[in-house]
């Protein structure tokens, strides 16, 4: 899902798309039990490729992941971009809907919970007129295997409230949200934007919660000009 962003390569940046474990075919990977054991991923593989700071970004998931990486081992994040994502812990009632979704995917298998999230991850704008991009996206969930998006749902559903840890970041930030992004709203990046002294935000028209994969010439020049302006 990060492929269109390898390009930032071109402008001298050395630019790392981590695989979390499970993920895209990796069925010989142990599945996570939490937030934290992505965020430990991350942190090894920086240290395997010498990587002393980096601008983190993470878009989902990966924002709770990046928020890990901050509680964890600060001294890497010389900046931050938080995509399509929040610092809230999950509601009760989350809870209880990522409980269900790990029965569905237990017995029914990554299709079936292809088909029940992607009319939420994406916009409407999305669904209605970039085919392309809803069958890009069912064929990235149907890369999982169902132990990696277990993992990945009990990652979500355990993960703490990183709220408090807002006010302490005081590296570089971007906040980026879909206009039209119903599982992470503009509210909640509004609040992040609020909590994160002299942060930016920029809200992508026309997408939905993957804003990167929607409207990635959008998303590639709000990147690029964060990269560039303030790192």
């Amino acid at each position: 899902m990060w492929e269109g962003k390898l390009a930032h390569a071109d402008a001298g940046w050395h630019v790392v798309a981590p695989q979390l474990r499970g993920y895209d075919g990796g069925s010989a990977d142990p599945p996570a039990a939490s937030v934290d054991d992505y965020a430990g991923d991350v942190i090894d593989l920086l240290d395997a490729l010498h990587v002393k700071q980096a601008v983190v970004a993470g878009l989902s998931m990966g924002g709770y992941v990046a928020f890990a990486v901050l509680r964890y081992a600060a001294r890497y994040v010389q900046a931050l971009i938080l995509a399509d994502t929040r610092s809230q812990a999950d509601t009760p009632e989350g809870v209880a809907g990522r409980t269900r979704m790990l029965q569905l995917v237990q017995d029914k298998g990554p299709s079936a919970v292809a088909d029940e999230m992607l009319p939420k991850v994406l916009g409407e704008t999305t669904r209605t007129s970039r085919p392309a991009v809803v069958e890009q996206v069912r064929a990235l969930m149907l890369s999982s295997s169902a132990d990696a998006i277990s993992g990945g749902l009990r990652a979500l559903m355990t993960r703490p409230d990183s709220t408090p840890l807002l006010q302490t970041i005081h590296v570089p930030t971007l906040i980026v949200v879909g206009d039209e992004d119903a599982l992470t709203p503009p509210a909640a990046a509004e609040e992040m934007h609020r909590g994160i002294a002299g942060s930016d935000l920029v809200r992508i028209p026309q997408a939905g919660h993957l804003s990167n994969l929607e409207q990635p010439a959008l998303f590639n020049a709000a990147l690029a000009a964060f990269l560039s302006h303030r790192v």
